[in-house]
């Protein structure tokens, strides 16, 4: 039987992330995203996913060690980059940076589980640095260089916006980077996981996806959802806009979810988050809009605001462009991506599904001089 889309299709078997679509629980490695939330840092959240348990206070700061000795870019990227922000979207800079990455990877092309443990990390680090430079450029602002005294998230920040974060808006970030770095087998995932099954290498792996959390069906609903109040613009419009679109039937980007039939738990702590940091700059109105969105959704369809929605006014209030949110986004899940790919290696089997072929069949050749 045809399943479309994959739907209930069992592809993989893993220890990095579950869900229960039906009561909106998320585990990562069986600790409660609620509980990560609230007491873990990103670097903690790397080393759980890769390592699949916590790490002890030497474990964790030698993965903090890591991860800031390899934030600077070689050489090679760093001439590229000026060309990029002449000429590429966010994304497409992204994915053609990371392909470009493995020419001049420290580890080059061993497949070791050693090697690509390194290669993981390298990415993890770099994607801020990538980001931020991506930016600055682009903008005619001088580069920030990475800080080593400041933890991932503060780092990434003041390498964007060229002034280091407080400590609330650093742990709001961080905050981010936990609830977005793996969600199960989502599409770019299991692009990852595809490409990682055909002894592929990581850099190609994180390339195909990239390319997918590209899509505005995967990655790109933070965009649009900020592009979306951007242009409703008062609270007052809200009604009549979401109405409008429903009447068109147009779909409300950042609400419903493939498999969350409640809340999605990433959009109970951004929520709070976009709330927190409205009220803590003077100005809610980014907040207001997505609370009053996610009302008249919820009145006219019933539907619930995943981790998309609340995230474009969070990412909004920190300094991002809204162009940049889905390249935020793959910052933090390159980390969940990079512990599939050397999960699949651990155990592969090619990853090669059947199709129903629904064309013509028994069909004569006519040479081309008789065809009509």
């Amino acid at each position: 039987m045809t399943e479309k889309g994959l739907a209930d299709v069992v592809a993989a078997e893993t220890a990095v992330s579950d869900i229960d679509g039906k009561l909106g629980k998320l585990w990562y490695v069986g600790y409660d995203i609620h509980d990560l939330a609230t007491y873990s840092t990103f670097e903690e959240t790397v080393f759980l996913l890769h390592q699949k348990r916590l790490p002890t206070r030497e474990e964790l700061e030698e993965t903090e060690a890591r991860l800031t000795e390899e934030r600077e870019l070689d050489q090679w990227l760093q001439d590229l980059m000026p060309t990029f922000a002449e000429v590429a979207s966010p994304m497409s800079m992204l994915r053609t940076s990371i392909s470009a990455a493995s020419a001049y990877d420290p580890d080059g092309w061993d497949q070791s589980a050693e090697a690509n443990e390194r290669k993981a990390y390298r990415l993890i680090a770099r994607f801020p640095t990538l980001i931020a430079t991506f930016e600055r450029l682009r903008n005619g602002k001088e580069l920030a260089a990475p800080n080593p005294k400041l933890p991932h998230a503060a780092n990434f920040l003041a390498m964007l916006t060229g002034e280091e974060p407080d400590e609330e808006e650093a742990r709001a970030f961080d905050i981010c980077l936990i609830l977005h770095a793996d969600h199960t087998m989502n599409a770019s995932t299991f692009v990852a996981r595809v490409v990682a099954s055909t002894l592929s290498d990581m850099h190609s792996a994180i390339t195909a996806a990239i390319a997918a959390l590209k899509g505005p069906l995967h990655g790109g609903a933070n965009e649009a959802t900020m592009k979306m109040m951007e242009e409703i613009g008062e609270v007052d419009k809200v009604e009549p806009y979401i109405k409008e679109m429903l009447g068109r039937k147009e779909k409300i980007m950042g609400f419903g979810h493939r498999v969350y039939k409640t809340e999605d738990p990433r959009a109970t702590h951004l929520r709070r988050l976009s709330r927190e940091l409205g009220q803590r700059k003077g100005d809610t109105r980014w907040y207001d809009l997505s609370e009053r969105i996610e009302k008249v959704v919820m009145d006219e369809k019933g539907l619930y605001p995943n981790v998309d929605f609340y995230a474009a006014s969070v990412y909004h209030y920190l300094g991002i462009p809204t162009d940049l949110m889905t390249c935020v986004f793959s910052a933090s899940r390159v980390s969940g991506w990079s512990a599939h790919v050397r999960e699949q290696l651990s155990d592969n089997r090619l990853i090669r599904p059947e199709s129903d072929y629904i064309g013509p069949t028994n069909q004569e050749y006519v040479p081309v001089e008789e065809r009509q």
